[in-house]
C-alpha cells in the first residue's frame, strides 16, 4: 500500500502511466489480439432521458466524454494560476508567453509546409503545436534537483498558456455545424454558472449538475464537449463562505479532487484507445509522406525552435529575463521537451480528421515518433546542461 502511494505521489508517475497504456496499446493492435483491441473500442454505450439519447461507441465516450473532465481540470488550473499563481503577473507571463506563441506558430508553419496543396491535410496545421505536461514534466523530473525550480515553473507555464491556446484553436477552428436549439440551452447553461459565482453560490453540487446540462447541450450543439468542462472550470469561484461562514477554496477542492483521476485514469485511458496503431500495416516509406514527416518535423523542430527561438529574442531585447539559476543549453533542453505532443496531439487528430484510417495511421505514429524523439534528446541535452 506504502509503495503504490509513494508512486502516486512522484511527479513522473503520470507520464510512467501513459507510457504503460501507449505500449500496452500498441501490443494489442500488433498482435493476434488486435480484433479484441478494435471491438473494446466499438462497444456501444447509450444514455436516454426521453427523447434526448447519446449514443455513441467507447472510443467516443472517451473523447467526448471524459476529454472534458481532464479539460475541467485544465480550466481550473488556468484560472488559478492567472489568478495568484505563475500567470499572475506581467513580469511573470512574458517569458511562457512568447514561449507558448512560438511554439505554436512554428509547428503550425512547418506542417503546412507540407500540406498546404492537401486542403483534407491541411485541417491537421494544429496537430503538432501542443505540448504534453505530464510526459514532458515527467521526464524533467527525472533529473530532480539537477534542475533548477525555476525551470520546472517555467515549463509549466508555457504549457498552462499552449493548453489555452489548444483551447481557443478547438473553439474556433473544429467546431462543426452549430444546432441553434443546442447552442441555445447552452448559452443559458453558462449565464446560469456565472449567476452562481457573482451571487456567491458556493455548493459544488449546484455547479455540477448545471455543468452536465451544458456538457449535453454543447455535445449536441456542434461544439466539441471539451469546451464545456473549460466553461465551467471558468465559473467555479476561487474563493467563497460556506454556511458556517468558513472561507474556503471551491476551484481548488475541485482541482485537487480530480487530479488523481485525471493522472491516473482518465489521461492514461485517452492513451489507450487512442494509441493503438498497427505498425506492421506501415511501410517505412509511407513515413516519408507530407502528413506525417509534417507532424514529426513540427513536433521534434517546429517546437524546439519556436520555444526557444521565442524565448533567446524576449531575453536579448531584456523583455524576460532567463530563469534564475539555469543556463541557454538547459533552457534549449526544456524547448525540445516541448515536442513531446502526445495527448493533445492525439486528441487534435481526432477532431482534425474524422476517419481515424484516412492517412492509414501514420499520423498518429508520427506523433509517436515525434515525441519520443522529442523526450529522448530533450533529457539528453538537459542532462548535460545541468553538468556544465
Amino acid at each position: 500500500m506504502q509503495l503504490i502511494e509513494k508512486f502516486i505521489k512522484k511527479e513522473s508517475s503520470s507520464g510512467i502511466l501513459l507510457i504503460f497504456a501507449t505500449i500496452l496499446a500498441l501490443i494489442l493492435s500488433n498482435t493476434f489480439m488486435a480484433q479484441l483491441y478494435e471491438s473494446f473500442l466499438h462497444i456501444p454505450f447509450g444514455i436516454r432521458v426521453g427523447s434526448l439519447h447519446i449514443d455513441k461507441s467507447l472510443y467516443h465516450w472517451v473523447n467526448d466524454g471524459l476529454m472534458p473532465v481532464f479539460f475541467l481540470f485544465i480550466g481550473l488550473e488556468i484560472k488559478r494560476e492567472i489568478s495568484e499563481g505563475h500567470l499572475s503577473s506581467l513580469n511573470q507571463i512574458v517569458l511562457p508567453l512568447g514561449a507558448a506563441i512560438g511554439g505554436m506558430i512554428v509547428p503550425a508553419l512547418i506542417y503546412l509546409v507540407f500540406n498546404l496543396n492537401n486542403p483534407v491535410a491541411a485541417n491537421g496545421w494544429a496537430i503538432p503545436t501542443a505540448t504534453d505536461i505530464a510526459f514532458a514534466f515527467g521526464i524533467l523530473s527525472l533529473l530532480g534537483n539537477k534542475v533548477p525550480i525555476s525551470l520546472k515553473v517555467f515549463l509549466m507555464a508555457l504549457a498552462i498558456i499552449d493548453d489555452l491556446g489548444a483551447i481557443v484553436i478547438i473553439a474556433i477552428f473544429y467546431t462543426a455545424e452549430l444546432s441553434a436549439l443546442s447552442i441555445s440551452v447552452a448559452f443559458m447553461s453558462f449565464v446560469v454558472l456565472i449567476m452562481f459565482n457573482i451571487s456567491g453560490v458556493s455548493k459544488k453540487e449546484a455547479y455540477f449538475i448545471v455543468g452536465v446540462i451544458l456538457w449535453v447541450s454543447v455535445l449536441k450543439s456542434g461544439v466539441h464537449a471539451t469546451l464545456a468542462g473549460v466553461a465551467l472550470a471558468f465559473t467555479i469561484p476561487l474563493n467563497a463562505r460556506n454556511e458556517n461562514q468558513q472561507q474556503f477554496s471551491p476551484l481548488k477542492e475541485i482541482e485537487h479532487s480530480l487530479h488523481f483521476w485525471v493522472a491516473f485514469f482518465i489521461l492514461p485511458f485517452f492513451a489507450f484507445v487512442n494509441a493503438g496503431v498497427n505498425i506492421t500495416e506501415i511501410s517505412f516509406s509511407q513515413m516519408y509522406s507530407a502528413v506525417p514527416m509534417g507532424i514529426m518535423l513540427g513536433l521534434f523542430v517546429g517546437k524546439q525552435l519556436g520555444v526557444f527561438g521565442f524565448s533567446f529574442i524576449a531575453i536579448r531585447l531584456k523583455l524576460a529575463k532567463l530563469p534564475e539559476g539555469s543556463n541557454w543549453l538547459q533552457l534549449y533542453g526544456v524547448s525540445v521537451l516541448t515536442g513531446i505532443g502526445f495527448t493533445m496531439s492525439l486528441f487534435i487528430v481526432s477532431l482534425a480528421f474524422e476517419d481515424d484510417s484516412m492517412f492509414q495511421y501514420t499520423d498518429k505514429l508520427a506523433i509517436l515518433m515525434g515525441s519520443i524523439v522529442s523526450g529522448f534528446f530533450g533529457y539528453w541535452i538537459l542532462k548535460a546542461g545541468s553538468n556544465t
